[in-house]
């Protein structure tokens, strides 16, 4: 059994539940791989893609690029954060599985296409 695989488990009801089916998703993908990362899953191809961030209430799909996604879907809501965004399912009926994968392979692509650089500003 995998980290992510023990995450899960777990976890209870339509959280578990939630997080399975993300996490289903998200490795039926060629070439994704995932570990936990800062007590959450995270989804990495070249570089890190989506985490699964469990809330009091559902579970939040998170992209670490968003600010480079389209985002032509609406989905994705980045709450005041520059880079990230993400949606929240409190419930596996909630997720709008084509929408949703349509955001992940745009994800994928940019990985793929577009080398990830940090925003980081560096001190000397």
């Amino acid at each position: 059994m995998s980290s992510v695989e023990a995450f899960i488990i777990e976890k209870e009801g339509p959280q578990q539940e939630v997080l399975q089916f993300l996490n289903d998703l998200m490795m039926s993908t060629p070439e994704v791989t995932s570990k936990i990362r800062y007590k959450v899953p995270f989804y990495y191809r070249k570089s890190w893609i989506c985490y699964l961030n469990p809330k009091p209430i559902g579970v939040e799909l998170v992209f670490l690029r968003a600010n480079e996604l389209s985002n032509e879907q609406g989905l994705l809501d980045a709450k005041g954060r520059k880079q990230v965004a993400g949606v929240t399912f409190e419930k596996v009926a909630d997720i709008p599985v084509e929408i949703v994968l349509e955001v992940i392979q745009e994800a994928i692509w940019l990985d793929e296409t577009t080398p990830y650089a940090s925003k980081r500003s560096h001190k000397k």
